[in-house]
């Protein structure tokens, strides 16, 4: 007599990742779309020969829909959404590998494996002018103000010209990356009067100006190691004349009247003339006519 007997499979194994521990490095301008993590590197095996299910979770709040899985059974991990430096440079992703799909009423088995994605800063924005403020409390735009100062006309400075709100200062705001800076005169810098320095950004003078016209100079930012990245700052040059005195005023004391009761933003008049309201007036012997 013969007795074919047929061995039924038991659902007594677990998948099993081969790498249960995985990092990867993400530049931030990763395109959309583009695979992270091979599949290959994340299949699980099952020793009952079971059809694997996936499914990846985060585990760090606010960096939900960044990254996918191809689907509940292609486990390779893919470029979702565009990534933001500033909004987070690390997450971890949990991948689950089931035997059973997740509705399923039977006995699943579970693996997991962990996922570290580490953001790496990448040169995306151009150099910025200190000093700034950030544009609606977004650290990713930050506005500056243009540069002004001041010369003497016919006369030469050999010192770095004053400036304000401070001097030509400019910085990567990748910050990890942090390239140097070389600065430059694009516009407005007539018979070559200004020079910048290359290095410093520090403003001298190449001749006198004998002309009371202002300057309006642009100085360009350039990053050493991506020329395509670079920002132009406006400063303004006003041509002024020499000041050898201190303004005075007329009169060494003022006395005025006020009456009782007045409104808000009402005259004082002159002391002993009710009808003249009190003019408080500096000279200055540098500006006869002013």
């Amino acid at each position: 007599l013969e007795i074919l007997v047929t061995i039924l499979n038991e659902n007594d194994n677990s998948p099993v990742f081969a790498q249960p521990n995985l990092t990867r490095d993400v530049p931030e301008d990763t395109k959309v779309d583009t695979a992270i993590v091979a599949r290959e590197e994340l299949s699980a095996t099952d020793a009952d020969l079971d059809t694997i299910y996936y499914e990846l979770t985060t585990t760090v709040q606010d960096t939900d829909g960044y990254f996918a899985i191809r689907g509940d059974n292609n486990p390779e991990i893919y470029l979702q959404k565009a990534l933001d430096y500033d909004k987070f440079n690390s997450t971890t992703l949990l991948l689950y590998a089931r035997d059973r799909p997740v509705t399923s009423p039977d006995n699943t088995h579970t693996a997991t494996a962990t996922i570290t994605i580490i953001i790496k800063q990448s040169d995306t924005r151009a150099p910025w002018f200190l000093p700034c403020d950030y544009l609606h409390n977004d650290t990713s735009v930050c506005i500056s103000s243009p540069y002004s100062g001041r010369v003497n006309i016919s006369e030469m400075s050999t010192d770095p010209l004053l400036l304000e709100p401070g001097p030509i200062y400019a910085v990567d705001p990748d910050y990890t990356i942090s390239d140097r800076i070389v600065y430059s005169i694009v516009g407005g810098n007539t018979d070559g009067v200004f020079s910048v320095g290359a290095d410093t950004g520090n403003l001298t003078m190449n001749k006198i100006v004998t002309s009371p016209d202002s300057f309006l100079l642009q100085v360009m930012a350039t990053q050493v190691s991506n020329v395509r990245k670079y920002s132009v700052a406006t400063v303004e040059i006003k041509v002024i004349n020499k000041s050898d005195y201190p303004p005075y005023f007329e009169k060494g004391i003022y006395n005025g009247t006020v009456f009782v009761g007045l409104p808000r933003r009402s005259f004082v008049y002159q002391a002993g003339d009710p009808s003249t309201p009190l003019m408080i007036t500096a000279v200055d012997e540098d500006f006869p006519d002013v």
